[in-house]
This record gives structure tokens, C-alpha cells and sequence, in this order.
């Protein structure tokens, strides 16, 4: 079992930037991608980036945030980070680190970090 724990998140003014990370306790190789989805309150869980753990610089991330996040992995730490910058109100919410592993439909997410930027 993988557990994955999510920390970095607060509170920050639009246009300020935070880091969002997610440790997980499997190592990469047991991993075959891992997701940051974000929920705003009052609507659905929205896919916001996607690293590839197995093709170095495979990367995905939904129109909302282009340019404005980027995910990354460190493999010694067993972590993906989400740096985020010029942070705007739409922002907001809840952030979730999910780990797939290799065998379709094998999650792992974590509890979520909340957010809120103010403007």
C-alpha cells in the first residue's frame, strides 16, 4: 500500500507563488504516473498536472494553468512538487496529490492541502 501525504498549501495573495509537495512512501519505479487534481468549493475535481514518471520530461497540465504551473519529481526524495505562480483567486481549493501505479485503476491520493488566494 502507498501512501501519499500533500503539504506546502496556505494562503497567498494573487500573483504570489507557492510549492505544493506530495511525498509518496513507494518508490518511483512502483509508479507509473503521478496527478495534481484541484477541487474548488462548489464544483468537480479538476486535473490540473500530470508527470510521467517513467519518460523524463513527460508532463501534462489543463489550459487553466499553463505557463503559470510546473510539476517536477525528485526521485531521491520519493516526491512531486507543483510549483505554482501568479497565483490567481480562481485558484482556490483543495489540492490532491494522486499516485498511479502500473495495474490500471491502482490509486493511491492523498488527504489534500488547501489553498486560498485572496485578492
Amino acid at each position: 500500500q502507498v501512501q501519499v501525504v500533500e503539504s506546502g498549501g496556505g494562503s497567498v495573495q494573487t500573483g504570489g507563488s507557492l510549492r505544493l509537495s506530495c511525498v509518496h512512501s513507494g518508490s518511483f519505479s512502483s509508479i507509473y504516473a503521478v496527478r495534481w487534481h484541484r477541487q474548488a468549493p462548489g464544483k468537480q475535481l479538476e486535473l490540473v498536472a500530470t508527470i510521467h514518471t517513467q519518460t523524463p520530461g513527460s508532463t501534462n497540465y489543463a489550459d487553466s494553468v499553463k505557463g503559470r504551473f510546473t510539476i517536477s519529481k525528485d526521485t531521491a526524495k520519493n516526491t512531486v512538487y507543483l510549483q505554482t505562480n501568479s497565483r490567481k483567486p480562481e485558484d482556490t481549493g483543495v489540492y490532491y496529490c494522486q499516485a498511479s501505479g502500473h495495474v490500471a485503476g491502482v490509486n493511491y491520493w492523498g488527504q489534500g492541502t488547501q489553498v486560498t488566494v485572496s485578492s
